[in-house]
């Protein structure tokens, strides 16, 4: 049975040539927001393919079907359906759609309004383009990893993938769905090139304007965001984790209180770089004195900039992510519900993810009239 499309995307068709990483995430957001998105999949997994099965939250939502691209028959399939679609999605390297006879040029000669989405890591030229390189890379090379840790150590990229769907899959979200816009108010398609790279970089803005005003700096561990005490993670009694982020002075004012030092003169000093090493392993010491609950009890819900430190599971079990229905488990995988929210054309919940080929017969009637 085919799923049951709402929300601000209804009515979009996107077609997706099967990948890994940011490509299928930016599809699942797009199909999450009410989008049919219909993933071209190979006949089977090939020796390299992460096979996930039901696992594939990516493919949440969206439509397979399983064509051969190495025979024309199978390409002319693709065509068919690229006649039919606003935006197709692609991840390969430079140059292999193009082999494969499925470049723009020919896709953008069948349907001239289509908007032709590329998501690779360095982009569509330079010097890097056609090196392998994962979110580690990308975001190191656009300068994005340089504050990621703490000074001394080696930078540490967070396993949340800044890089692939930060810079990545978000952007090209972004880019298909302006060209879109402008498609349907100029009748005319358009290539984007979504590289990851280019949109970590851009990320940047907020971090190089403050370094623009002398808030950070090119040495780690002095700068706003990743020096103070009052901006990090800290470990307690039983072994696990708080953050607090108490920037503004009216924030930091109220954590003093609540955790006992308004009166000391050397915290009184907390935005003096010179005082942080000093000020974080009073930090430190103090926050090992307490259970993470105890802390969550005495600081969460408050001015003070603070919240656990959560796994997976335990966010999924937090009150607050509770009632605002964040999380939910489908066919025994937790995965996060569509976001953000509208008022109108709300989402449906997620859906099933599909079986390799389940859908070819209903996508080419429903598309292409076959």
């Amino acid at each position: 049975m085919a799923h049951e499309r709402s929300g601000p995307l209804k009515g979009l068709r996107i077609l997706e040539i099967a990948g890994l990483g940011p490509a299928p995430f930016c599809g699942m957001l797009l199909a999450d927001l009410g989008a049919d998105v219909v993933v071209v999949d190979r006949l089977a997994a090939g020796p390299e393919d992460l096979d996930l099965g039901k696992h594939a939250v990516c493919n949440r939502g969206k439509r397979s079907i399983a064509v051969d691209l190495k025979h024309q028959e199978g390409v002319e399939t693709v065509l068919r359906l690229v006649e039919s679609c606003d935006a197709m999605i692609e991840g390969m390297r430079p140059g292999v759609m193009e082999r494969l006879g499925l470049g723009p040029d020919v896709c953008l000669a069948r349907n001239p309004k289509l908007i032709y989405g590329r998501m690779t890591g360095w982009g569509q030229h330079g010097p890097l383009a056609q090196a392998a390189g994962h979110d580690l890379n990308y975001i190191a090379l656009s300068g994005a990893l340089w504050w990621s840790g703490q000074p001394g150590d080696a930078p540490m990229s967070p396993p949340s993938l800044v890089g692939d769907i930060g810079g990545g899959s978000l952007y090209l979200a972004v880019g298909l769905l302006a060209g879109i816009m402008n498609a349907r108010a100029t009748g005319r398609g358009q290539v984007v090139d979504a590289a990851i790279v280019d949109g970590s970089a851009h990320m940047l803005n907020l971090m190089l304007g403050l370094k623009s005003a002398g808030q950070m700096h090119n040495e780690r561990g002095v700068s706003l965001l990743d020096g103070p005490h009052w901006y990090r993670t800290y470990r307690c009694a039983d072994g696990k984790f708080i953050s607090v982020g108490a920037v503004e002075p009216r924030f930091y004012k109220l954590l003093l209180e609540k955790i006992g030092l308004k009166d000391d003169p050397a915290y009184a000093k907390g935005h003096d770089p010179a005082q942080w090493p000093l000020l974080h392993e009073g930090f430190v010491e103090l926050f090992l004195t307490r259970t993470r609950d105890e802390w969550c009890a005495l600081l969460e819900g408050t001015d003070a900039c603070f919240a656990p430190v959560l796994d997976l599971d335990e966010a999924a079990r937090h009150p607050h992510m509770v009632e605002r229905g964040v999380y939910s488990r489908i066919d025994g995988v937790l995965q996060a519900n569509p976001a953000p929210r509208f008022s109108v054309t709300q989402p449906a919940p997620p859906a099933t993810i599909p079986v390799r080929g389940q859908d070819s017969e209903a996508v080419l009637r429903d598309w292409c009239g076959m």
